[in-house]
């Protein structure tokens, strides 16, 4: 019998996981390439045989998505898998329009097939969206799964945009880990603040693999979920982040969705920036979706380093986390919060400043608007990073990215950090907090586990 041609679209992490799970040991399938976007340059790899196994003595090609029809007509494709996230609907559905109108058919790989099982307990956090803020929600639960005397490890949703084989385990204890991994600035917006915790972080390509050894040395893993994928472990806890500064992306996105209708608790954060009407509607939509789950509400608190006297009567540049602005679609960030809070006399907009990629990319993204994207995923884009700071006129750099990026760009000015946090805001004296509600139902599986 001749094996199934399959073609999975990725972006070089759920794809990967999914070949992993479903098709690596499974002869019925031949995976003639991978597709790749979101991300720049991470195409024209290969995916390695030692990790694509004895089926594939030469790995599989990684091709630009641009080229699907071509791939599909080519290697007579039966079907194509989607196998990357936050995505619309509308371009969930381009997509697959342009495979079925090829001949092929289409499909999205279900949770059951791709969650693995972990030894010891998993607390998931996911969101709707790039820049919900799962970072600060990640920080704090994994603070307080800490302070209850738990040893913890993060186990962070793949970002290998390097050497595939060499990153098939990546474990980071410490920040020159990050160095000898050679980190992008998007693998160390995700990394660092653990890190500065103490935490130990995994990630990389072989996600069984990382669960065995993340689950070696903790008696909790913590799933901090990227690109608001769906988790790769099935979870003990799930929290889902919604944004009510985007009402309506709960149902509108995927996997966003998946994550509110699966999830144990909803976080609708944000809501101190919010309009009531739109945390209201937030609300009321997940309760539709998901009426089992518990729905909370956080704030997030920015502060800067230094004191909001560095801030004030200042012309500022906002330097923003990328991946939030770029496909996550946002138009602001944590450092122009802290501008508009603290009193700068202005923001400074760096369009007319920026050079090369970083152009291309705010041309790409008008969304964008005055803020700058911390864009750094080869030296190149670094360099341009470099230049349009420099070029922007300016007294203060407002650094808004979760790591000390003014440590790693050689810039001519003033750079200040913002930081930011999330707390709890509860409407009525009945309302658990997070940390309890969490920590309520884990210690469930933590109960069992004793025994």
């Amino acid at each position: 019998m001749s094996r199934r041609r399959v073609l999975i679209l990725g972006a070089a992490g759920r794809d990967f996981h999914d070949f992993n799970t479903v098709f690596r040991n499974d002869h019925q399938f031949d995976v003639v390439a991978f597709t790749a976007t979101q991300i720049p340059k991470i195409e024209g790899r290969r995916y390695p045989p030692e990790l694509a196994g004895p089926a594939y003595p030469a790995g599989i090609p990684i091709e630009r998505e641009e080229d699907l029809e071509k791939i599909i007509r080519e290697h007579a494709v039966h079907e194509a898998v989607f196998s990357y996230s936050d995505v619309s609907y509308q371009h969930l559905g381009h997509v697959a329009s342009r495979v079925l109108a090829c001949g092929a058919g289409f499909r999205l790989i279900g949770l059951r097939e791709t969650m693995l099982e972990s030894p010891v307990p998993v607390v998931a956090v996911t969101a709707v969206r790039t820049g919900c803020g799962k970072s600060p929600t990640t920080r704090a639960l994994v603070k307080a799964i800490k302070d209850a005397g738990k040893r913890v490890v993060v186990v962070r949703h793949p970002m290998p945009y390097g050497d595939l084989a060499r990153q098939a385990v990546q474990r980071f204890a410490t920040v020159a880990d990050l160095d000898r991994h050679e980190c992008t600035f998007e693998e160390r917006e995700e990394y660092e603040s653990h890190i500065e915790q103490g935490t130990v972080v995994y990630a990389g390509v072989d996600y069984q693999a990382i669960l065995d050894r993340a689950a070696s040395e903790a008696d909790v893993v913590f799933w901090d979920g990227g690109n608001n994928d769906v988790p790769f472990f099935r979870p003990d806890v799930w929290v889902t982040i919604a944004d009510p500064l985007r009402p309506g992306h709960e149902i509108s996105y995927h996997p966003g969705e998946v994550n509110v209708r699966a999830c144990h608790i909803v976080v609708v954060n944000k809501v101190e920036r919010a309009q009531p009407p739109d945390v209201e509607a937030v609300e009321r939509s997940v309760r539709k979706i998901n009426p089992g789950a518990l729905v909370l509400r956080t704030r997030s608190v920015v502060s800067v380093e230094g004191g909001p006297d560095k801030v004030r009567g200042k012309r500022v540049l906002c330097i923003e986390d990328g991946p939030t602005l770029t496909h996550g679609g946002m138009s602001f960030g944590a450092a122009q919060v802290a501008a508009e809070r603290f009193g700068a006399a202005s923001i400074v907009d760096p369009r007319p400043f920026a050079a090369g990629s970083i152009k291309e990319t705010l041309l790409k993204y008008p969304q964008v608007g005055t803020l700058l994207p911390a864009m750094g995923y080869y030296p190149e884009q670094i360099a341009d990073l470099e230049a349009s700071v420099r070029a922007t006129p300016c007294d203060v750099v407002l650094v808004g990215t979760p790591f000390d990026l003014a440590s790693k760009l050689k810039i001519d000015k003033p750079a200040i950090r913002v930081r930011y946090e999330i707390e709890d805001a509860p409407r009525d004296r009945g309302t658990p907090t997070l940390v309890a509600a969490v920590m309520q139902r884990l210690a469930t599986r933590l109960a069992v586990e004793s025994r």
